[in-house]
């Protein structure tokens, strides 16, 4: 099986057995990855490659905006960045502006953090109770 076949048969098999919490994990680093690219594009004036890699990045966010609990409180100030952080990336893309891909970057690194937090909190408390995951 070539080195290519097999990553991808992993990243599959990681994909099919992630809990929800871990698929939103996997959404934010993608989102990362994808913005970091389309600011390597940038500096290297591939302006078809950076076009793809926001909108791989604004397709994340879209689904990230999808998977949103309406019935959570904090759920509607969420939406709200998500929609910013999208209205950003579409003018980063019209102007090829490396500093709002920043700007959209820090946001989804926090996010990104800020989840990495919730699920480590959520199994301390899960393995405290005898409940393994």
């Amino acid at each position: 099986m070539s080195r290519n076949k097999q990553q991808q048969a992993y990243q599959n098999t990681a994909v099919n057995t992630a809990s929800s919490s871990e698929l939103t994990l996997m959404l934010y680093n993608g989102c990362i990855k994808f913005i970091k690219q389309a600011i390597k594009d940038i500096e290297a004036n591939d302006f078809e490659a950076k076009n793809t890699n926001i909108q791989k990045a604004q397709n994340i966010i879209r689904e990230l905006m999808i998977t949103l609990n309406p019935q959570v409180a904090i759920s509607e100030q969420i939406m709200t960045l998500y929609e910013y952080m999208l209205h950003r990336l579409r003018e980063a893309n019209m102007h090829n502006d490396n500093k709002v891909l920043e700007e959209v970057l820090d946001f989804t690194v926090e996010f990104r953090d800020t989840w990495k937090q919730v699920i480590l909190e959520t199994r301390k408390k899960q393995y405290a109770k005898g409940v393994h995951v």
